[in-house]
């Protein structure tokens, strides 16, 4: 019996000694728990302070991006508008010729001839100095360029340096000869200032100003020439 009793008495203390383990680990498991959900509450709250830390310095920044955007944009001053018209006259296209021109006077007995080469370089461009009011000016973000008429930029292109005499009999003035020489020129202003010509030289016009405009920063450039 007494046996039973000292067994019965080490059972219960065993129980005993259990229970108060499982008591003692509860709060450990618990204070595990707390910690975890602590940590997860901290980093939300300091991700959230991020979050709004950024979006307030780009709010605090909108003004300058905005200046930024209105600084590369890219505007059309008076003093480039008058830089160009300085520019004054513009070849784009030369056309070479040569003209055998030749005249006859008839006598009693027998006829006079005087036959003679001209060389001439017809020179075909705009003059910016006759650029109209308003001629460039910018459509919201394109700059538009009217230009001046394609012409004949020198009406002195026979170069009389080159002229040469190819036949000649009897006697001639001064005043024969300037006659002969304005027919040379008219012959080669009909020859050369044809329309495929002009448009040729429109063309050049219109490429070379518009490379013109884009090495000046501009990015959007419509350019026309006008016909009259």
């Amino acid at each position: 019996m007494k046996m039973d009793e000292e067994r019965k008495v080490d059972i219960e203390d065993t129980a005993a000694n259990d229970s108060m383990a499982n008591v003692v680990s509860t709060p450990t498991a618990q204070n595990g728990g707390g910690c975890l959900r602590s940590c997860v509450m901290i980093l939300s709250i300091l991700l959230l302070l991020l979050i709004c830390g950024v979006a307030f310095f780009f709010w605090l920044n909108r003004d300058n991006a905005l200046n930024l955007g209105n600084r590369n944009k890219v505007e059309l001053s008076p003093t480039q508008v008058k830089s160009l018209e300085e520019i004054g006259e513009w070849e784009f296209l030369c056309v070479n010729d040569e003209e055998i021109v030749d005249t006859v006077r008839h006598g009693f007995f027998s006829d006079d001839e005087l036959v003679r080469i001209y060389y001439g370089s017809l020179r075909l461009g705009i003059d910016m100095r006759e650029v109209k009011e308003d001629w460039i000016k910018m459509e919201k973000d394109t700059v538009v360029a009217t230009l001046p008429r394609v012409r004949l930029l020198d009406e002195d292109f026979i170069d009389e340096a080159r002229t040469k005499a190819f036949y000649e009999s009897g006697t001639w003035s001064d005043a024969d000869r300037e006659r002969l020489y304005e027919k040379a020129k008219k012959l080669m202003k009909k020859r050369c200032l044809t329309k495929s010509n002009i448009e040729s030289a429109e063309r050049n016009a219109s490429a070379q100003f518009h490379n013109l405009l884009t090495s000046m920063g501009f990015q959007y450039v419509r350019v026309r020439v006008s016909s009259k």
